[in-house]
């Protein structure tokens, strides 16, 4: 069990630190700490092949704790927030691992109206209860299950989102995963048409790992949009809980994630005008200044999605992107949705009368490291408070994750430097108006990183 309560979420190897025995005090637990006694709580699932176990030691851990189970079934990520706040509910809990590979297993877990519960606000107070609690603890109370099928109701509410100028055909890749569950939104008219890849539901991902940060998983969506040119307006990837997507042009090219922040807030602002939109500190300028062009305003969060939705509600923000894939819609209760990110794209492809990759080429102005990792054997912390040292007379820092160096205005460049939440790592991320200043400040930055 050790090691299965992370900062955003709970997660471990199935059959090993996480059994049915565990989830039912996690269940327990949950109810107990977010106070549901008497209270209804949905939970949904994945297609992992563990999930269903899992399923029932959680409904029965809830139910023994006093509190009502609404079975959303087979649902994406983003379908058990949007049933969360849509049918009322007082929590909700969705049963993934995300896109880890297919032995492990997990759950988020959510308070009313998905607000979700992190290792900071919750789940360090559930390890606790965890921890406590004998085993063969007599049930303290009875509870329900009912279930109940969102997926028309949430199609409908994606749909919304749609404004297509004209008609678009998509690739999109579902890896065998819960963006299966998402396609009902692009059914029936005024939606999108695509042709899936590995549409089919299989716990054991047979095709490739569901995670479209890894851009090897993206050749299957790629190799289908080269083969047929002029065919697809663009390719979409799913994670495995479809919270995250990945982008490809028609050309079967990447498109950066953050670039995909930026073109999304600029659907979303045409009609919120001056409306607040979030991007994570690790992405290009290019996503301030296209927010702050479309008439909004760019606000930059730190990393991690509860952070990220607590900023938002905060603000009153109608959208936020991540460089992991996660996209934020006020309109889906301030959760992701991959589904409302593809009309997004959608609508400005179509409405622009440009390719996808001509929409793009304009961002590609900077110059990006990427998210450098360095494994230390000394305190990361000492290492963010050596950099902070150095640069606080040379530029302005800040420290809203991890140590950010802003000396754009006087040197063309910003670097964001934090420790990884669940391992001895350091990472970095560095842009630059030239290449040239890109790569001797990464460098710079890397040796005094690694001595």
């Amino acid at each position: 069990m050790a090691g299965i309560f992370k900062a955003y979420d709970i997660r471990g190897i199935y059959g090993r630190d996480l059994t049915e025995g565990v989830f039912y005090k996690i269940a327990r637990a949950y109810v107990r700490f977010a106070h549901l006694k008497g209270g209804r709580i949905v939970v949904g699932r994945d297609c992992r092949k563990s999930s269903d176990a899992l399923f029932a030691a959680f409904a029965k851990g809830a139910n023994d704790e006093g509190a009502n189970v609404i079975d959303a079934g087979l649902v994406s990520t983003p379908m058990s927030y949007f049933a969360n706040a849509s049918l009322g509910a007082d929590g909700s809990v969705m049963i993934t691992a995300s896109h880890n590979t297919k032995e492990w297993n997990g759950c988020k877990l959510c308070k009313a109206g998905a607000v979700p519960i992190s290792g900071a606000t919750g789940i360090k107070d559930i390890e606790r209860i965890v921890a406590e609690m004998p085993d063969g603890e007599p049930p303290a109370g009875t509870g329900t299950i009912e279930k109940t099928d969102i997926s028309a109701a949430y199609a409908a509410h994606v749909k919304k989102s749609a404004h297509l100028a004209k008609p678009l055909h998509v690739a999109m890749d579902f890896a065998n995963g819960m963006g299966i569950a998402e396609a009902a939104a692009f059914a029936g008219q005024n939606a999108l048409t695509y042709d899936a890849l590995f549409g089919e539901y299989d716990g054991d991902f047979p095709n490739h790992d569901a995670n479209p940060l890894e851009t090897e998983t993206l050749a299957d969506l790629q190799r289908l949009v080269r083969e047929n040119p002029g065919k697809y307006a663009f390719g979409v990837a799913f994670d495995g809980d479809a919270d995250r997507a990945g982008f490809i042009d028609e050309k079967g090219d990447i498109v950066p994630m953050d670039f995909m922040t930026a073109l999304i807030a600029k659907d979303i602002l045409a009609s919120n005008p001056g409306a607040a939109c979030f991007y994570d500190l690790r992405s290009s300028r290019v996503a301030a200044e296209t927010i702050a062009a479309a008439g909004g305003r760019p606000m930059m969060s730190r990393v991690g999605h509860s952070f990220i939705k607590q900023q938002m509600r905060e603000n009153d923000a109608v959208f936020a992107g991540e460089l992991s894939g996660h996209y934020y819609f006020k309109a889906n209760s301030t959760a992701e949705s991959s589904s409302m990110a593809a009309y997004a794209v959608a609508n400005i492809v179509s409405a622009s009368g440009k390719t996808l990759s001509e929409l793009v080429a304009p961002l590609r102005k900077y110059f990006q490291s990427g998210e450098i990792n360095t494994r230390t054997s000394v305190p990361p912390a000492g290492i963010l408070a050596k950099i902070k040292e150095e640069y606080s007379g040379k530029a302005k820092v800040f420290e809203l994750d991890g140590v950010s160096i802003d000396a754009w205005d006087s040197e063309g460049w910003w670097a964001n430097v934090r420790m990884s939440n669940t391992e001895p790592l350091v990472r970095l991320n560095l842009e630059g108006r030239t290449k040239e200043t890109m790569e001797a400040k990464r460098d710079e930055l890397l040796s005094k990183i690694r001595s």
